[in-house]
């Protein structure tokens, strides 16, 4: 399958996320910022930095890129969508995904190898794991605190959209332990993690992360 990975200005861990598109066997297509054009591609990963130097706040700016226009529509008519770190920010700045990403609740930056144990295995980019499988991926972030009103909260619960919670400590103060979650859909997920950073014993905690950039290829030919 072809994968877009969209690079704004800051965004860091493109070139990552792009490998871990190939590894997980599907062909990464390079998108920019700037382009009304998504070449093609059968699905899109938002990867981690800090686009437009989380100016205004973390996704606010990026979601005006003309990409996301493009970006957003698709997602509307159901094409997968990986939003990691700050792409996650971007998914909610753009009302892909419920809630807010904030500052964490130490104020300090994070990075960690961090337990996640995911709890929706039934999204377009979980299908490779086991229900309530634990994992360990790269964790690091400053605003990584998800947020969002009780109402939503119950909602997400109830509805099973909650993707993956993290294990051991929360470690921004995110509420009722939220690492990921999923649109009512299934096909737009937000991950403050990152799985791109463990799919290689060489590099990161394992490759535990790889089932992120597998499970597009389990869904089709399952």
């Amino acid at each position: 399958m072809k994968i877009g990975v969209v690079t704004f200005p800051g965004t860091l861990d493109d070139v990552d996320a792009s490998r871990a598109v190939t590894i997980g066997g599907n062909e990464a297509v390079a998108l920019w910022h700037g382009d009304h054009d998504l070449k093609g591609v059968d699905a899109v990963v938002l990867p981690g930095g800090f686009s437009f130097g989380d100016y205004l706040r973390c996704g606010a700016i990026s979601r005006f890129s003309p990409v996301m226009t493009e970006v957003i529509e698709a997602a509307h008519k159901g094409m997968p969508v990986l939003g990691i770190c700050n792409g996650f920010q971007i998914l909610t700045e753009s009302h892909l995904l419920p809630g807010a990403l904030i500052r964490n609740d130490h104020r300090k930056f994070v990075c960690r190898d961090q337990r996640l144990r995911i709890e929706n295995n039934a999204t377009a980019w979980t299908s490779s794991y086991a229900k309530d499988q634990e994992i360990t991926v790269v964790l690091k972030n400053g605003e990584g605190s998800y947020v969002a009103d009780e109402a939503t909260l119950d909602m997400l619960e109830g509805e099973g959209r909650v993707v993956a919670r993290y294990l051991d400590v929360n470690p921004n103060g995110s509420l009722r332990d939220i690492a990921g979650i999923t649109n009512e859909r299934g096909n737009v997920v937000g991950l403050m993690p990152h799985p791109e950073h463990a799919v290689e014993e060489l590099c990161g905690p394992g490759t535990e992360g790889l089932g992120f950039f597998t499970s597009l290829a389990a869904s089709v030919f399952a």
